[in-house]
């Protein structure tokens, strides 16, 4: 095997409030020699997510980075030498692959994907992967909206909360997101069919949801936690159900929050609230990613990409997450696809 240099970022501190380009270091390392049943992929296309804050922090769903290894990321990639028969020279790959040029492994949670005619290979990060089946799973499992319901969803314009809200749609729901700045709450109105949209930047969400929910809350889909999941507290139907998929207010907090003050009605208003890692349900994705890609080619799903160009970009990236400058799925291009 000819010798390839891998270009990577290794976490190098834990984070304290926001990412700082301290946290990483950058090397240049030749890639190993492959040994038997090993295989060698190129990653192409690196997915930021809110969730690398969670696995450089701390131990959760998943045992936190060591300092010093590759940060851990979701990636897309192709096979570009192999000693594994499932895994032939030209194949693409999805999987938990690292902020980093090359990716070599046994195979293990690799999972093979295949090109579709006319459509981008970016789908796989914009909606067949760990997105759409976050918002598939969370809003139909988890949430079980009916036809006629509210349904409101937190951090809207985002990779997951854009996707809950057309699939919400299709569901037959009135649909309001909450997201920052008027150019976000636009595109969720005109571009993606919600009902409304609330600007908590600019807007007091508890105002807001009672003006656009007037008959309250059947289905609140949470990303953000805080101040606003107790403003949809408030608003809660009895018998309705809170979807916690994630907290992103709380991730780059320097000292734990204190709890919703409105915890109480979900005693009186007998709430539901069920939090989901989509991991659990990934024996379950062919469920989903059918279903996903016939309503992309009906044109009934549709998703947004923030693609930044060039790996050595990343720690900055991967900000723009927690200061909400992002707009859509915010990906990094690693390297051109074949």
């Amino acid at each position: 095997m000819a010798e390839y240099i891998n270009r990577l970022w290794r976490l190098a501190a834990r984070p304290v409030g926001n990412f700082k380009d301290t946290d990483f270091t950058w090397h240049e390392e030749p890639v190993p020699a492959l040994t038997a049943g090993q295989v060698l992929v190129r990653n192409i296309y690196l997915s930021l997510d809110p969730t690398n804050r969670i696995w450089a922090a701390q131990d959760s769903y998943l045992p936190a980075v060591r300092l010093g290894d590759v940060m851990r990321g979701v990636a897309i990639g192709v096979v570009e030498a192999s000693h594994n028969e499932a895994f032939p020279v030209g194949t693409f790959v999805q999987g938990l692959l690292g902020w980093q040029l090359y990716h070599v492994g046994d195979g293990q949670g690799l999972t093979p994907i295949q090109t579709i005619p006319g459509q981008p290979l970016l789908l796989y990060h914009g909606v067949l992967g760990a997105i759409g089946l976050t918002a598939y799973f969370g809003l139909l499992d988890v949430g079980r909206p009916k036809a006629g319901e509210t349904l409101v969803v937190s951090a809207a314009a985002g990779a997951v909360g854009s996707l809950v809200g057309q699939i919400g749609k299709i569901q037959g729901c009135r649909v309001v997101g909450i997201a920052g700045g008027p150019e976000k709450c636009r595109w969720i109105v005109d571009a993606l069919g919600f009902d409304a949209a609330i600007d908590y930047k600019h807007e007091d969400v508890g105002l807001a949801l009672a003006r656009h929910c007037p008959t309250g809350i059947d289905v609140y889909f949470d990303n953000v936690g805080g101040a606003i999941l107790d403003a949809a507290l408030a608003r809660m139907n009895n018998f309705g159900r809170v979807v916690a998929c994630g907290a992103i207010s709380q991730y780059t907090a320097e000292r734990p929050p204190t709890g919703p003050a409105n915890f109480l009605l979900v005693v009186s208003k007998r709430l539901r609230i069920e939090g989901f890692i989509v991991l659990d349900y990934l024996p379950r994705a062919q469920e989903a990613l059918p279903q996903l890609l016939r309503w992309v080619t009906e044109g009934r799903l549709k998703y947004r990409l923030d693609v930044i160009e060039g790996l050595e970009h990343a720690p900055q990236a991967v900000r723009k997450l927690f200061d909400g400058s992002n707009l859509g799925k915010l990906v990094v291009k690693v390297s051109e696809e074949p």
